[in-house]
C-alpha cells in the first residue's frame, strides 16, 4: 500500500478534469478525499467511484472566488477527518483571447478563480497545516505561466502569479520550520474541460486543433501529483512542468 491511505487530501475543481484524474487515482491508495467543485451531480458520482475504488470521499458545492466556501471545505475536511495533509489548488479558467477584445468578464474571472482562488486555498489550509507541524500544498499552474503568447496574456499573468504565491509560501513555510511542502505542477496541453471557458470562437478552434494534435490524458498530470505526494517528507518537489512529449511550445 502506498502511504497515502490514511493521507486526507481536498481537491478545488474536483469534478473533472485533473481534479477527477487525482481523486480516481489517489482514491486507489486508500485516501481519503474532500472533494470540492460547483457541479453537484458530477460531485454525487465522483465520490461514488471514489468509494467502488477504495477511497473515502466527501464533498462540498464550492465556487473558489468565495472564501466563506472555501473555509468551509477546510472545515469539511476536518470535521469529518481530522486533519488535511494535502491540498490541491485545482479549480481554474482558460478564456483566452487578445486584450483589444476588452473581454473584460473573462479578465476578472480568471483573476477571481485562478488567483484568488488559490489563495483562498492556501489560507483555508495553512491553519490547520502549521498547528499540525505538516502539510503539503500543490497549486496546479500551467506552461502559460512560464511563457507568454499573443492571446494568453491574462491567464498567463495569472499562473505566473500562482507560481509567485508558491515560491514565497514555499519560503514563509521553511522560514517557519512548519515541514509544510510546497509544489506547483505547470501542465501543457491535457485533454480536460479547460477548452470550454474559451469565450471566442475562433481561439477556441484553434486551441482545440492545437490539442486535438498534442493533447494528452489529465491521468498523467494526476499520477505526477501522486508522485510528489508520494516523495519522502523531508523532500518536495517545488516545480514541476509536464508536457506531452510531441508538444513544441
Amino acid at each position: 500500500m502506498s502511504n497515502h491511505q490514511d493521507k486526507v487530501i481536498v481537491i478545488t475543481g474536483a469534478s473533472s478534469g485533473i481534479g477527477e484524474a487525482t481523486a480516481k487515482l489517489l482514491a486507489k491508495d486508500g485516501a481519503k478525499l474532500v472533494l470540492g467543485a460547483r457541479r453537484e451531480n458530477l460531485l454525487q458520482n465522483l465520490v461514488k467511484e471514489v468509494e467502488g475504488l477504495g477511497g473515502e470521499a466527501v464533498y462540498a458545492v464550492v465556487d473558489v472566488t468565495k472564501v466563506e466556501q472555501v473555509e468551509d471545505l477546510a472545515k469539511l475536511a476536518i470535521d469529518t477527518f481530522g486533519k488535511i495533509d494535502v491540498w490541491l489548488n485545482n479549480a481554474g479558467i482558460m478564456p483566452q483571447s487578445l486584450l483589444k477584445q476588452k473581454k473584460i468578464e473573462d479578465w476578472d474571472a480568471m483573476i477571481d478563480i485562478n488567483i484568488k482562488g488559490t489563495l483562498y486555498g492556501i489560507g483555508a489550509a495553512l491553519p490547520f497545516m502549521e498547528k499540525q507541524k505538516s502539510g503539503h500544498i500543490i497549486n496546479i499552474s500551467s506552461i502559460a505561466g512560464h511563457i507568454a503568447h499573443a492571446g494568453s496574456s491574462v491567464y498567463s499573468a495569472t499562473k505566473w502569479a500562482v507560481r509567485a504565491i508558491s515560491e514565497s509560501l514555499r519560503e514563509e513555510m521553511a522560514q517557519d520550520e512548519t515541514n509544510v511542502r510546497v509544489t506547483i505542477v505547470s501542465p501543457g496541453a491535457i485533454n480536460t474541460e479547460l477548452l470550454e471557458s474559451i469565450t471566442d470562437q475562433e481561439v477556441k478552434s484553434n486551441t482545440e486543433e492545437f490539442y486535438k494534435n498534442f493533447g494528452i490524458s489529465a491521468d498523467r498530470v494526476a499520477l505526477t501529483i501522486k508522485q510528489a505526494i508520494d516523495l519522502p517528507e523531508d523532500a518536495a518537489w517545488n516545480e514541476v512542468i509536464i508536457r506531452p512529449t510531441k508538444q513544441l511550445m
